[in-house]
Parts: structure tokens; C-alpha cells; sequence
């Protein structure tokens, strides 16, 4: 499984982080708040329970439940619930809503500090009871009816009890759970949203390194990635990387200059070699050992001339100072020329061609057919035994296509990508039985990129073997 991007990975750890962040605060602050509403019911229920404890000298038409649901800020009376029990221990008041599985008197002995004795020495009726008596709860009790919150006090006049119903303060604690759910993925989108947008500019460094090192090519030495405006962080890596560029820029121009220089140095001695070297075959006498040793001498040179003329070629392509003699040229022609030297050469082969007329194409004429050459030898040498060979030409969307196919055993991944490596040849051809230099595809296709065109591998049949060539019709041609 490929990994994600680490853009996609930033915006996924940032909204990972920010995420936990969010739920920890939600808990923690829901709970706090739910601690101080809490703090804030028992607060106002122990001030409650001292006016609870006096007696009332005149009938009052609101009932306790009533006034003290509206102290508390309650909708309902209903959510407020009053037990009074006097010394003896008898219940002479308790709400009608008071919680059935709420026992008062169960609930009150499991108080620690409940049973202290009452001093009849305090008179009730003159002064309110003091703040040190003991006060039971506040706690919160699980009912069938739901939860209620708690809270106690023996007083002079017996024991009084206040529970209050937890629905309301649940409810408004449902309120700010939903608000929370609402608002937390809302936020997390806009954190990665916010996190995918700043690590895209914060990458963007790697993206303008990344185009220029997919630009880098022999004729795109000169690039330079600008430092303008860069993260400190990104600045080193294409500091060196431009340094790098120029280094290889420097060696690359010296190796090709020592390739072009040698070759071009090699021309003249070679041509004075082979001009020495015929005049000694036609002077040795015929048949004569020395005139078949002068003659593979000869054929020696002329191979490596051609070397030699093949490898300035290369080392033009390369500096892109390949200098084309721009003309129209039948290509159609061409071809047809070539194929009767392979009737000559291969006589053995069966050659079929099937190419539209007049296909004209503006280029160096000289230099088009050592392509043709190229692909047409190519088929010869590596063709089955009593093999054919298969040119088709056409034009179609601004471009001459020339197809060369041939009858060949069929070819490895391994072979197919090496196909157009300079001195790479075929694993058959590694001895002279097969000649060549391993340089002809490779020039081919370097003269064809020259003209604006190319030369690929179509297909690599289990039988066949197929070579295209492309060259834009009019006068499109590569810069030189």
C-alpha cells in the first residue's frame, strides 16, 4: 500500500492533535461546569435549609416547594422535595412527589454525624439554629424517578430534608454536549482544512524542487532553483542542490567537450590511416597473405571511423549543438532507397512496405538517413533466420510515422529498458558474429529528438520486434 503524501500526513496529524486537544477540553470542561453548577445548587440549599427550620406564624398561600423551586430557578415545583421529621423520628411532612424508592429515614441514618443530640437548652423559637450544627450531604442519590441531589440538617425542631431533581442541570448539560458535538468537527475540518492549506506553502519549496529536478536534463544543466522568498529551512537543501546542478553542469560540459574533442581529433589520422591502408591493398599483390591482412586492417579502421563519427554526433546531441541542414525532404523516398539495400544485404529476408506517397518532412536529409539506416540494420542483424521485415509510413495529426517491424525472438523488461543505452547490445550479439557498435538505436533516436520527433519501442511481440519513428511534418525543428 503506498504511503500517504506528507502534506496528507501534516493535515492528519495537526487535526489528530487538535482533535484531542478539543475532546479533553470538552470533558474536562464539562465536567468543571457540571462540579460548579453542582457547588452552586448545594450553596443555595444550605442557605435554604436555615429559613426551613423557623415555623411559620401565619398561613402562607405558596407553598414551600413553590417558593423555593422559584429561589432555585426551577420550572417546576415538582423538582423540589420537602421531608420533615420530628425528635421522635415521625415524618410530619413530606412532599406528594417525594421519590418513592427515597427513603428518608434509610437515607438520614447512613449520614454520618445525624444522631447527634439535641440540646434542649437552645430555645428554637427565639434565635436561628447555630451554623455548627451538623449538616448531612450534600450527595447525590439514583432513583427510578432520576437523579436527585440531597441535603440535610438536624435543627431543634427536628430534621429536615431538601431534594432537588437533577433533570434541569442534565438537560442543560445535554445543551452543551450537542454544542460541543456541533462545534468540535466543525472545528477539527477547519483545522486540517487551515493545517492542508500551510503545509502546502510550506512545501511549496519541495514542489519547485521537485519540477526542476524532473527539467534536469543534458541540455537543462543550467537550471537553478531561485532562494527568493524560501523558508530558512528549505533554503540549505537547494543551496546544495543548485550546487550540485553546477558541479554537474561543470563535469558534464568537460566530458562531453572531451568526447567531441577526442572524436574530432580522431578524424583526421583515421582518414589518413584508411587512405594509407587502401593504397597498400591496391599495391599488395592479389590474394597474397599481406593483402588479406591490409584488407582486415582496413575494415578495422573503417569500423572505428564509423565509432568515431558516431560518437561526435552524440557528444553534439548532448551539448545540443547538433546542426541540422534544414530542407524538405521526401521521406517516402527515402525509405524506399534504403529498402533496396536491404534486397541487397539481406536477400534472404522477406520485405514488405506498404508507405503513403509524398510524406515530407523538413530536416537534415544526411543525417535522416543514418536513422533509417539504423533501424533498417537493426532489423537485419537481429532477424530470425529466413525472417521478414515490415515498413509502413503514414502521416496523421501533423506527424510522419515510419514503423519498422521485425520478425525477432522476443524480448526481456530487462532488455526492452536497455534497448536505447549507448554500446548496449542484445544478450545474442555480444560476440562479433552479430556486428554492430551498440550505438545505433541510441543515435537514431538523438537524431529523431534533434528534429523535434523520436523513436520508440511500440511492441515486443512473442514474434516481432517493432521500432516507430516520428517526425513533425513543416518546419518544426528542435533548437539547435
Amino acid at each position: 500500500m503506498r504511503r500517504p503524501s506528507l502534506r496528507w500526513r501534516l493535515a492528519l496529524l495537526s487535526a489528530t492533535l487538535a482533535g484531542g486537544v478539543l475532546v479533553g477540553f470538552a470533558l474536562l470542561s464539562g465536567w468543571l461546569i457540571y462540579q460548579a453548577k453542582l457547588e452552586r445548587l448545594d450553596a443555595q440549599l444550605s442557605n435554604r435549609l436555615l429559613p426551613l427550620s423557623r415555623p411559620a406564624n401565619e398561613e402562607d398561600p405558596i407553598s414551600p416547594e413553590t417558593r423555593l423551586a422559584q429561589e432555585l430557578g426551577l420550572a417546576s415545583q415538582t423538582a423540589v422535595a420537602i421531608a420533615l421529621i420530628d425528635r421522635e423520628g415521625q415524618v410530619r411532612y413530606r412532599s406528594p412527589w417525594w421519590p418513592e424508592t427515597l427513603s428518608t429515614q434509610g437515607r438520614w441514618s447512613e449520614w454520618p454525624g445525624a444522631t447527634e443530640p439535641f440540646s434542649p437548652e437552645r430555645d428554637p423559637w427565639l434565635r436561628r439554629p447555630s451554623l455548627n450544627e451538623p449538616t448531612i450531604g450534600p450527595t447525590t442519590w439514583r432513583t427510578s424517578e432520576g437523579r436527585w441531589r440531597i441535603i440535610g440538617r438536624v435543627t431543634p425542631l427536628g430534621r429536615i430534608m431538601i431534594a432537588v431533581s437533577l433533570q434541569s442541570l442534565h438537560q442543560e448539560m445535554a445543551i452543551l454536549w450537542r454544542i460541543y458535538g456541533l462545534t468540535i468537527p466543525g472545528a477539527l475540518a477547519a483545522i486540517a482544512g487551515g493545517a492542508w492549506w500551510f503545509s502546502g506553502r510550506a512545501l511549496r519549496s519541495v514542489d519547485t524542487l521537485s519540477q526542476t529536478i524532473t527539467q534536469v536534463t543534458a541540455q537543462g544543466l543550467h537550471q537553478r532553483v531561485p532562494t527568493t522568498g524560501m523558508d530558512q529551512e528549505f533554503e540549505t537543501l537547494v543551496t546544495v542542490f543548485n550546487a550540485m546542478l553546477e558541479r554537474l553542469e561543470r563535469s558534464f560540459h568537460q566530458a562531453s567537450r572531451f568526447s567531441g574533442d577526442a572524436a574530432h581529433e580522431l578524424k583526421t589520422p583515421l582518414a589518413i590511416l584508411r587512405g594509407e591502408l587502401e593504397q597498400a591493398v591496391q599495391h599488395a599483390e592479389a590474394g597474397s597473405p599481406m593483402q588479406q591482412t591490409l584488407s582486415h586492417l582496413l575494415e578495422e579502421v573503417s569500423r572505428l571511423s564509423s565509432i568515431v563519427r558516431k560518437l561526435l554526433l552524440l557528444s553534439l546531441a548532448d551539448a545540443g549543438q547538433m546542426s541540422l541542414r534544414r530542407e524538405p525532404v521526401d521521406i517516402t523516398a527515402l525509405v524506399q532507397e534504403q529498402l533496396e539495400d536491404v534486397a541487397l544485404l539481406a536477400p534472404e529476408l522477406t520485405v514488405t512496405a506498404a508507405l503513403e506517397p509524398n510524406l515530407e518532412v523538413m530536416g537534415d536529409r544526411d543525417l535522416l538517413i543514418q536513422v533509417v539506416q539504423n533501424l533498417l540494420s537493426n532489423a537485419i542483424k537481429y532477424n530470425l533466420s529466413r525472417g521478414w521485415i515490415r515498413v509502413q509510413g503514414k502521416q496523421q495529426q501533423g506527424q510522419v510515422g515510419i514503423t519498422v517491424a521485425n520478425a525477432a525472438k522476443p524480448l526481456s523488461l530487462e532488455e526492452q529498458a536497455q534497448l536505447f543505452e549507448r554500446f548496449y547490445r542484445g544478450n545474442p550479439a555480444r560476440t562479433r558474429v552479430t556486428d554492430g557498435l551498440g550505438l545505433g538505436l541510441s543515435l537514431a533516436r538523438e537524431i529523431a529528438r534533434a528534429h523535434g520527433g523520436d523513436v520508440i519501442l511500440v511492441t515486443s511481440l512473442p514474434s516481432e520486434v517493432q521500432f516507430c519513428l516520428t517526425l513533425p511534418t513543416g518546419g518544426k525543428l528542435a533548437p539547435t
